[in-house]
């Protein structure tokens, strides 16, 4: 599959689709399209892993874009575009991260232990992804990826962590003493993960972006 990410601050992805290729891209993604690519809504993965997805807050839908032609799709806000390449292992994925992927990668979705869960704003489950293919991420502000070695472990503030690979052990942990929990402006709790696998953060969480924007927002009430 031919495709280019293009933009700085405001990432795209143009993908060039052969004829009968196909991918698919959660709804409201898609910027513009060759005439010539056909777009179908489905249930990738049938009508449970539908469901699944529902749940995390998600479609329960997605569009089927097949060739012949190309595709321009983008996030819903200022940010970048990550490409990860699977090969026959899961991935963990805050839901709102997905933009697209190839046929031939598995969308469902997966209970998340239930402290970090909650604490990064996503509920109980996440999207997962498996198989072989390529995945497209998407998240505001920059996208970090991490490769902890056995027994190496970040603590990360919850609302950054875009992604984490399947075997990675995940939970959470105080800030520090009272003082820092209360006044350290980082919340709470952190996300920790421990290798072994591959950890993506945004340098940009969802919550930064809206309070950046709420004294701006402030002037036009």
């Amino acid at each position: 599959m031919e495709y280019k990410i293009e933009g700085n601050s405001i990432q795209h992805i143009i993908i060039n689709l052969n004829p009968g290729e196909s991918v698919y891209v959660n709804p409201g993604h898609l910027i513009w399209k060759s005439s010539t690519v056909n777009v179908n809504a489905v249930v990738q993965g049938g009508i449970f892993s539908g469901i699944g997805r529902k749940l995390t807050g998600s479609s329960f839908f997605v569009l089927k874009l097949t060739g012949p032609g190309m595709v321009d799709l983008t996030g819903y806000v200022p940010g970048k575009i990550v490409e990860i390449n699977l090969n026959n292992y899961e991935i963990f994925v805050e839901y709102r991260g997905f933009l697209a992927a190839e046929s031939s990668v598995k969308y469902n979705a997966a209970l998340t232990r239930l402290g970090f869960g909650i604490l990064a704003g996503e509920g109980l489950l996440m999207a997962k992804f498996s198989g072989i293919g390529k995945l497209f991420l998407h998240a505001p502000g920059d996208i970090l990826q991490l490769n902890l070695n056995a027994g190496q472990s970040i603590d990360v503030e919850a609302g950054h962590v875009l992604a984490y690979t399947a075997g990675t052990k995940v939970s959470f942990k105080r800030v520090g003493g009272i003082k820092a929990m209360f006044l350290g402006g980082e919340g709470l709790f952190f996300a920790h993960l421990e290798g072994p696998g591959f950890v993506w953060i945004r340098t940009l969480s969802r919550l930064q972006l809206i309070e950046g924007l709420m004294p701006e927002l402030s002037r036009f009430k």
